[in-house]
């Protein structure tokens, strides 16, 4: 009974059943393996460890008491308790392929890759037809920067499981990493027609939709809204807070994302954070709820720079939530958007009063929760307002400030004074260098005679993208010796490329933030085309905060135009390359207590309306 119950989905009812049997059979492992699986099916994940490791003391030969502790400890994030489960499962039972697996999806969130890729191909040598280890697989390759492998892995997992909504969604975003945008939304799309209330199939296609210069703004901000409504049916948001409205008492601010580490999002945030630390530790304290399980150096840094820090991982949006609450946060922050790792839906349960999107994406949400997006008057213009279903809050200057990058690099030499002709440079991904993209590059670099481009990214690791590139560019004429193409490299080397550098290119309709910056700071103007939305528009905000507006070009002829122009002037160039670390480190895009200063007037600002428009309650 209990197990028809567990299959047919009917947790509490199966759960009720295990619980009576670990009162009536206190020394059965079964019923507290049973106990465990339903507890955690039911997303009582804290709850399903204490019955998961009675089990394994009851029966410690059971391999799948051992395995079913794994995924208990991994649920809570618990990596390498989890790990040390799934090897003594293994010991056990050699052929347990599940376990295989499950030790491969800890191993990857360890960070130990290539331990992860062998735990899956063991997997798949015991079990061939193992759709999900296929699947897993297609997910580290393409994390490894691998996505016409990871393809391919999708593909076999859809010819085993053809009708897996999380599948198509998989290969959609595999088939992004490659540029095959109209694919990815088909892939999208078949997981949406399967799965209508599959969150992350939603979020995924609104995030592809930026690397497509043709869809429409009032499309986009539609698909955001169908996105709000679906989460919105899933939450029970709060009506109600127990926060003291005070506008001038301390604040409690919490930060939700799964990008606390070396990751853009922590490099904006880090020095904010020491700058808020020092000067206004008495007027905010900061909350972290990372959703992601590895951590590097910058997640200790920012660690350190919270009052609190409550690991996201295997909560469910309820739960999660709830904490929220409990711990008091007054202005709730969310920096991922529709990015990887986010947790939008429970931004859905409003757990805090104000609620804030920032940093992690250039769009709207299309949460009703969510209450402002924060941005600055170069980036978001009036005109775009209608296109968000958050309100805007403007900070004066720059909406970012970057952590000033760790090591001794200095700024190089103008390249092109020893080399005789002018490198142009692109360290974006290469999915945002779309057909104009290449077209206006291409016209560049022959009316610039000699010139070469520099492109490095993780895609080029593959030789099927390096040829890709070859010939598209080959298509207007432009040999391939003058492409100079690098798959990825450590943050220190891929910092110091920008020495062979002379004029970075910014891809359009989809700039770079966080490469434009380091290029500046590297001593690398960027040439950016102004286009009429916050996404398309970072490069006007990065290079007017930086005093560059003459880098800021009007249409692609007049890009076109600048590049040339510049590329013209090697001693302009190289005059304006010795100064400009001094220029932006001086400016609002590294100037982290000017940057404090506005940035905890906008939360206060936020703060203030909410108790305002409270004051009646």
């Amino acid at each position: 009974m209990l197990v028809a119950l567990f299959t047919a989905g009917r947790y509490a009812e199966a759960a009720g059943l295990a619980r009576a049997m670990t009162v009536n059979f206190p020394r059965s492992a079964f019923g507290w393996k049973a106990l465990g699986a339903t507890l955690r099916q039911m997303g009582r994940s804290g709850d399903a460890l204490s019955p998961a490791q009675m089990a394994v003391a009851l029966s410690p030969e059971d391999a799948e008491a051992h395995d079913n502790l794994g995924i208990a400890f991994k649920d809570l994030g618990q990596l390498e308790a989890a790990v040390a489960s799934y090897r003594r499962a293994l010991e056990l039972k050699p052929d347990f392929a599940d376990a295989h697996n499950r030790l491969g999806i800890a191993l990857k969130d360890l960070g130990q890759l290539e331990g992860a890729v062998a735990s899956y191909r063991r997997a798949l040598a015991i079990k061939p037809d193992f759709a999900n280890a296929h699947n897993n697989l297609g997910n580290l390759l393409k994390g490894l920067g691998k996505p016409d492998e990871a393809v391919a892995s999708y593909r076999r997992a859809l010819e085993i499981k053809p009708d897996s909504p999380e599948m198509h969604c998989n290969l959609g975003a595999a088939l992004r990493e490659l540029g095959q945008l109209d694919d990815a939304v088909a892939s999208y799309r078949r997981a949406l027609a399967l799965k209508p209330d599959l969150v992350e199939a939603h979020s995924n296609l609104l995030f592809v939709h930026n690397y497509q210069p043709e869809q429409p703004a009032a499309m986009v901000v539609d698909e955001a809204r169908r996105f709000g409504d679906l989460v919105a049916r899933q939450a029970r948001p709060a009506q109600d807070w127990r926060n003291v409205r005070q506008p001038g008492r301390c604040l409690r601010v919490g930060m939700v994302s799964g990008d606390l580490r070396a990751h853009p999002v922590g490099y904006f945030l880090e020095s904010v954070l020491a700058a808020l630390g020092s000067r206004a530790n008495d007027r905010l304290e900061f909350f972290a709820y990372p959703n992601y399980s590895r951590s590097d150096a910058v997640t200790e840094r920012i660690k350190r720079l919270c009052r609190g820090w409550q690991p996201a991982v295997g909560l469910s949006d309820e739960r999660l939530a709830r904490r929220i609450r409990d711990d008091g946060i007054d202005i709730l922050l969310d920096l991922s958007g529709h990015t990887a790792h986010n947790r939008l839906p429970m931004f859905a349960w409003k757990p805090a009063p104000v609620q804030a999107s920032w940093i992690g994406y250039l769009g709207t949400t299309g949460v009703a929760a969510m209450d402002y997006l924060i941005a600055d008057p170069w980036t978001l213009p009036e005109s775009e307002a209608p296109n968000y279903t958050e309100k805007i809050w403007r900070l004066p200057e720059s909406y970012l400030c970057f952590t000033r990058p760790d090591g001794d690099l200095q700024v190089s030499a103008a390249p092109a004074m020893a080399n005789g002709y002018i490198t142009f440079g692109c360290f974006n991904n290469l999915t945002k260098m779309n057909d104009d993209v290449v077209a206006r590059w291409a016209r560049i670099l022959q009316a610039v005679p000699g010139s070469r481009l520099f492109l490095k990214t993780a895609q080029l690791s593959q030789k099927t993208s390096r040829g890709s590139v070859n010939q598209r560019f080959a298509s207007h004429g432009i040999d391939a010796g003058r492409l100079i193409l690098e798959g990825p490299a450590p943050r220190v080397e891929l910092l110091s490329s920008y020495g062979r550098v002379d004029v970075a290119l910014d891809p359009f309709p989809y700039p770079g933030i966080t490469t434009s910056v380091e290029a500046l700071w590297m001593g690398v103007p960027v040439l950016t085309m102004a286009g009429d939305r916050f996404l398309s528009r970072q490069g006007v905000g990065i290079n007017t905060n930086a005093g560059l507006p003459e880098w800021i070009a009007t249409d692609a002829d007049d890009y076109v135009a600048r590049a040339v122009a510049h590329a013209g002037d090697l001693v302009r160039l190289a005059t304006l390359r010795t100064g400009l670390r001094q220029t932006v480190m001086a400016s609002p895009l590294f100037d982290a207590p000017r940057f404090a200063r506005h940035f905890e007037a906008a939360l206060r600002g936020m703060w203030t309306k909410w108790c305002e428009s409270r004051s009646d309650d």
